[in-house]
């Protein structure tokens, strides 16, 4: 559950500053750091923050075994969960930055986090800094099939009235987020309860024991004819899955939060050649453009696609400081 303590104006303009700051620092690597003659000369390694069986680790899998094919290289996935993906993160954060370690999370994780922990194990502005980010999709807003909600709206009200709980992937999570923006604006108290992955998460949501999660469409869709009914999805556009179900904004939800969309960075630790880090984003976008790329996001409900280093970081530097303003506001702290 979260603890609702306001954070001063002061802390989210030095957040702010620490971004900027941290921004800039990892924006350009100069032509001393670009040692990438003989890179990559042995396996590289993809970790993942969450356990195997969710769209981080199928982006990691069908990502890496491309990647190795262009490379000449192993490329290992391990999975490094817990803690709301500090353990996997951290691992990679004191790695040195010679471009053969990099790690995989959710866009939470790197973003949100650095104001939701008082205290984290390394400095997501100058530890890190981001390859690519690839895309989520609309994710799933779902609720056990025996509550007598069709949308949002209902579910709000009936959860006005019953004991409500709601799964989520991650503490500091999008849906930890959103049932604790709910909390505050329409007076329920829906309790968060967080998981290490999606997978149990909609299958505690099928027995009953949770009411309501949002998460990916392959992962709800796996439990969507075992008691699991789709109320809404999150972001600016439907589904391509669920092309009748509206969106939570379609639904009359003006808050910024549902509009935005996240997803699972590629990030390496700072310093890590410059031509490395274009070469691992330029190799995403091919990889987004084959046949097995295609089916994983149909698979997934995914339409976009992976952008190249100069476009991640323009995304970056515009998105980040929004998702950092949500947190702030919302007030969530997980220590």
């Amino acid at each position: 559950m979260s603890a609702h303590t306001p954070l001063s104006r002061r802390h989210v303009l030095t957040a702010s500053t620490a971004l900027a700051a941290g921004l800039a620092s990892m924006a350009w690597m100069g032509p001393a750091q670009a040692q990438t003659a003989a890179w990559p000369a042995k396996p590289i390694k993809i970790v993942v923050a969450f356990p195997p069986g969710g769209l981080t680790d199928a982006y990691a899998r069908n990502y890496g075994e491309f990647l190795s094919s262009r490379l000449g290289v192993p490329v290992v996935i391990e999975n490094r969960p817990g803690a709301g993906a500090i353990i996997g993160i951290d691992a990679v954060a004191k790695s040195p930055a010679d471009g053969y370690t990099f790690v995989m999370s959710t866009s939470g994780t790197f973003w949100q986090n650095r104001v939701l922990y008082a205290k984290l194990p390394y400095n997501l502005d100058k530890d890190l800094t981001p390859v690519t980010v690839f895309p989520s999709g609309p994710l799933v807003v779902g609720i056990n099939d025996k509550i007598p909600a069709k949308n949002m709206a209902e579910f709000v009200a009936w959860a006005k009235k019953n004991n409500t709980s709601m799964g989520t992937y991650a503490p500091g999570s999008y849906p930890h987020m959103l049932a604790d923006q709910t909390n505050r604006q329409q007076g329920t108290t829906i309790q968060s309860v967080h998981y290490r992955g999606e997978a149990p998460m909609w299958l505690d949501v099928a027995s009953g024991q949770l009411q309501i999660a949002v998460g990916s469409f392959q992962a709800f869709n796996a439990v969507s004819t075992r008691g699991v009914r789709a109320i809404g999805v999150t972001g600016s556009y439907r589904s391509p899955k669920l092309p009748d179900v509206p969106t939570l904004t379609e639904q009359g939800n003006t808050e910024k939060l549902v509009t935005l969309e996240g997803g699972l960075p590629l990030v390496a630790p700072a310093g890590t050649p410059e031509a490395v880090l274009k070469r691992m984003a330029d190799e995403a976008v091919a990889w987004s453009n084959t046949d097995k790329a295609a089916k994983l996001r149909e698979t997934f409900a995914i339409p976009n696609k992976p952008k190249n280093l100069a476009a991640t970081r323009k995304d970056w530097e515009a998105e980040v400081p929004v998702w950092i303003k949500l947190a702030v506001d919302l007030g969530i702290k997980l220590d």
